[in-house]
Formats: C-alpha cells, structure tokens, sequence
C-alpha cells in the first residue's frame, strides 16, 4: 500500500487553521476525506465533533484499515467508507446531492496530476459550501495551483517537507 499519513504535528495545524482557534467551529461539520489512507484526518475529525465523514479510498486494504481504525476506536456511525477513485466518488457525491463544509486531500506525492484534476473539479462543483474549505497537503516543493474555478487559496503553511494549502470561494 502506498499510505503516507499525515503526521501528527501537520495534522494539530491543519484543524488549527481549518477551525481557527474556535475547536467548537466543527461540531457538525461534513468532511470529505480524499485519498484516506489510514483514515486519520477523517477519524480526528469526528473526534472533534464531525457530524459525517465520507472516507474516500481506492485500495481495498487501505479501505479494510480504515473500516478495522474505526471499529478498534469504536466509532460506529458518522462516516461512510467509499472504496473509489478519488474524481469518480466526488461525481457520485455530488449527483446524491452531498454537500460538505470540508475536503481533505492528500494523494501520494507522485500523484501530481491528481491535485489538479480534483482541484478543477471541486472548483465548479457543488459539492463544497459557499463557506467552506478545500485543503490540499502536498510537497513544500509543490504548487498545486493557487486559483481553481471559485477556489483560491486562502492560505499556505509550511511544515517540514509538507505544506498545507487552504482553498476557500472567492
């Protein structure tokens, strides 16, 4: 399996930002977590009030991790695993009319070409809130692009090897 997880640090970063000091501005949020790997942006998201994630993962065993990650935390509502390419449950989404406060996304490295093609989408897609958020973590050398459709970024932090990049509507 090809699972990088987002370290720790990167991670208390991330729902610093995403939630601005306000820890109580993500109780009943709707989260996308693109890419999932082990599930744990996902899982810190409903420990932190989530109302829903939506656990997208293409490989079977990172979807059967993610699925065993839950269980052993006794997580047992709140979230769907959805075992896809990343683009073609965002569509999928999208048709059953879901509509998230948050994207989290965090294809391998390699995947480049994968920013841009999810980041187009979720550009003119209705998927995201007017309100809300779309958050690439990529490779500081990286620079998956700034605008999008109605995304632009909003904000770019630095941590190590590893950036976070926050898309927000312009």
């Amino acid at each position: 399996m090809d699972i990088r997880p987002t370290a720790d640090r990167l991670r208390e970063t991330l729902f610093n930002v995403a939630t601005a000091g306000n820890a109580a501005s993500l109780e009943g949020t709707v989260w996308i977590d693109l890419f999932a790997g082990t599930g744990a942006v996902g899982i810190e998201a409903l420990s932190r009030g989530a109302a829903k994630v939506y656990f997208v993962e293409s490989s079977a065993a990172a979807a059967k991790v993610i699925r065993q990650n839950l269980k052993s935390l006794q997580v047992e509502s709140g979230f769907e695993v959805v075992q896809n390419d990343a683009l073609k449950a965002l569509r999928r989404l999208q048709a059953e009319g879901v509509v998230v406060d948050f994207v989290f996304l965090d294809p391998p490295y390699r995947m480049e070409r994968a920013y841009r093609e999810i980041l187009e989408f979720l550009g003119e897609a209705t998927i995201v809130k007017a309100e809300g958020s779309v958050i690439a973590e990529h490779e500081k050398r990286l620079n998956p692009g700034d605008e999008f459709g109605g995304l632009k970024t909003a904000r770019k932090l630095v941590q190590g090897d590893a950036a976070l990049r926050f898309y927000r509507r312009s």
